[in-house]
C-alpha cells in the first residue's frame, strides 16, 4: 500500500504549508525541545527553533495555570514581520508555525489544529 501525503510528518507539515499560502515555515519539536521534522528556511537553526518552541510552550503552560487560566492551548507571538504560533501535538510533542502578518489565524489553527492530531497519532 502507498503512503499517502499526509502519511508521514514531512507529509503533514508539508499539506499545512500547502493549505494556507501565508505560512512561510513550520516544524515539529519534541516536547524537551529537540527537532522531530521541519520545513524552515535554510538560514534557519532547526534546533533553536525547537528549544525556542518547547520553552515558549513550558512557559505559557505555567502562566495559563499559575493565572488560573486552565489548560494552555496556544501561543501567540506577534512581531513587525508576522506571526510565531504554537499548540501540542499530543503527549510528546508540538506543531511551531511561522506566518505573514496578514496571515487569517483562525483558518491557520483550524489546519494546525489538525495538523497536530495527525501528528499525535504518528508520535
Amino acid at each position: 500500500m502507498s503512503q499517502t501525503r499526509g502519511d508521514t510528518l514531512e507529509g503533514v507539515l508539508n499539506e499545512l504549508q500547502g493549505s494556507i499560502p501565508e505560512i512561510e515555515a513550520c516544524a515539529i519539536v519534541s516536547v524537551e525541545g529537540l527537532p522531530i521534522v521541519s520545513a524552515l528556511p535554510t538560514d534557519v537553526d532547526e534546533a533553536k527553533v525547537a528549544a525556542m518552541t518547547a520553552a515558549m510552550l513550558t512557559l505559557g503552560e505555567k502562566a495559563a495555570i499559575e493565572l488560573g487560566k486552565g489548560n494552555l492551548e496556544q501561543v501567540n507571538i506577534k512581531g513587525q514581520q508576522g506571526w510565531l504560533l504554537a499548540i501540542q501535538a499530543g503527549m510528546n510533542a508540538c506543531l511551531t508555525v511561522s506566518t505573514t502578518s496578514d496571515a487569517k489565524l483562525g483558518l491557520v489553527f483550524l489546519d494546525m489544529k489538525r495538523a497536530a492530531e495527525k501528528i499525535a497519532r504518528m508520535i
